[in-house]
């Protein structure tokens, strides 16, 4: 039996998910581990890519979209490990994060499941790295703001668990499906992820099952970036609808027994926010329509962070491409500071591009983590593929 099997569900996301399989060779270095990767029936020539460069990863292409929770459950019942990571196609790994999950794991064999700190694009923490069960007061805290409004606060600020420390271990209730480490003989005893739900909520359902059957969640602050779903479109009337009916289907299925005079109040807010949610997008649409809204985005500017033949190559595609830019020779170890000692206008768009081959994945984290600049986002090349990956665009 293997320590780990990475299960990577994937849908017309190919240069995303080749640079998370890409820090997935440097982090798996060493460890008994296997990647399974299951296409949704991405129409992005996903799978003869992956069959093509990446040969070492067990890959399974769906006939049709299965959806999150059925996807990943097709790879669980397919492998054989002591642990399962779920991990997001949109993400990178430090070098080190998947070992330190580990080993965290076998010193706490009453945690069920981990979950890592994420980043987002500009370096800052994801919220959703730390997560309080949506029971129907929290979640009716989030609904009405005043989550958003107190943060920090042991009970309107439960939502994201705001209260605790980003640089210390600590019990959460729910891990995000986007970097889940879970036991599998946790997952055995539980049961898989609940296949009603097809995208969103799978990972709440499943953290909860994990706690109501006496084992414990946890939160490691070791860095991974997330761009947290850049292919959703979440202005969608579909976004909606899934998410929504996501938050009813977990509200029906573990708070059934509240009487109707509770229950309902918090069934018809669920419904109501969905409704506002897709008035306010109608809306918008129909000013852009009109030209109230301005939608068009200058181009950012790019500082490029490598060595001179990475350089080069980001040269030739930025010229191609009518960008403006300047460029960096040094690495991690001639350049460690990067971006940070950097002139960097307040006004503008920037996105800070690290070679891949100069800078190690957990270096390019640990300095968007220093950053405070939020007008600066990340941006990796990798030299592979000649490609420069954003949380806005893909250059190649």
């Amino acid at each position: 039996m293997k320590k780990l099997s990475v299960v990577i569900v994937s849908y017309n996301v190919r240069d995303y998910l080749q640079q998370c399989l890409l820090s997935l060779r440097r982090a798996l270095s060493g460890l008994d581990a296997e990647i399974c990767v299951v296409d949704n029936h991405s129409d992005d020539d996903t799978v003869a890519f992956l069959r093509e460069n990446f040969p070492e990863v067990r890959l399974i292409a769906s006939n049709h979209n299965q959806g999150f929770a059925r996807a990943n459950n097709i790879a669980i019942r397919q492998t054989e490990s002591e642990y399962v990571l779920l991990l997001n196609p949109d993400t990178f790994v430090g070098e080190q994060a998947i070992r330190e999950s580990l080993d965290f794991m076998d010193k706490h064999p009453q945690a069920g499941g981990l979950g890592v700190r994420m980043l987002k694009a500009d370096g800052s923490d994801a919220l959703e790295s730390r997560r309080g069960l949506p029971t129907p007061m929290v979640a009716f805290y989030k609904m009405v703001g005043l989550c958003a409004r107190h943060p920090k606060h042991r009970r309107f600020g439960q939502y994201y668990m705001g209260y605790l420390p980003w640089d210390e271990a600590a019990r959460i209730e729910v891990i995000s499906g986007a970097y889940c480490l879970l036991r599998r003989e946790a997952l055995e005893k539980v049961g898989l992820l609940d296949e009603d739900f097809f995208m969103y909520g799978e990972d709440i359902d499943l953290s909860y099952r994990l706690l109501k059957s006496g084992y414990e969640n946890w939160y490691l602050p070791v860095k991974i970036l997330h761009y947290k779903g850049e292919s959703t479109q979440k202005s969608s009337f579909r976004y909606v609808h899934v998410f929504y009916k996501a938050m009813l289907i977990f509200f029906r299925k573990h708070y059934s027994q509240m009487s109707l005079l509770l229950s309902l109040p918090i069934q018809l807010t669920i419904c109501g926010k969905a409704f506002t949610t897709l008035l306010k997008i109608q809306l918008w649409k129909l000013r852009r329509y009109l030209g109230f809204v301005d939608v068009k985005k200058s181009e950012p500017f790019y500082l490029f962070f490598g060595r001179a033949d990475g350089l080069e190559s980001c040269r030739q595609l930025v010229q191609s491409k009518g960008l403006q830019a300047k460029y960096f020779e040094g690495d991690a170890e001639t350049l460690p500071d990067g971006h940070l000692n950097a002139e960097i206008p307040a006004d503008s768009r920037v996105c800070a591009v690290y070679d891949t081959e100069a800078y190690h994945f957990a270096d390019i984290l640990e300095l968007f983590s220093r950053s405070t600049a939020r007008n600066v986002i990340i941006g990796t090349y990798l030299p592979q593929s000649k490609t420069i990956i954003t949380a806005e665009e893909i250059l190649k």
